[in-house]
């Protein structure tokens, strides 16, 4: 038989489907998992809009998939220019 590749079928929601809004990424970590809470920030107070808990392993494979997307993307649209440091100091 020769080798076929079997697509895997994914299915969103239409909450998810719409999307979240982050102007903050907070990245936390354990041992055994990377937390990743994106946050919307509108002062004075920043919300939780998602939160990707992953394990070590595929956070690698999650930083290297960004990496090689935003190489791609500034070969086609030209380099992004880095984004200013929130102000105010860190969030609590």
């Amino acid at each position: 038989m020769a080798n076929e590749s079997k697509g895997i079928n994914i299915k969103i929601l239409d909450d998810e489907l719409r999307g979240r809004y982050s102007n903050l990424l907070r990245i936390t970590h354990t041992r055994e998992e990377f937390i990743l809470d994106f946050i919307n920030v509108v002062p004075p107070q920043g919300v939780v809009s998602a939160r990707i808990v992953a394990s070590p392993g595929h956070l690698k494979r999650i930083a290297r998939a960004l990496g090689q997307n935003l190489k791609h993307y500034e070969e086609r649209f030209g380099e992004i220019a880095e984004a200013a440091e929130p102000a105010g100091g860190p969030l609590n």
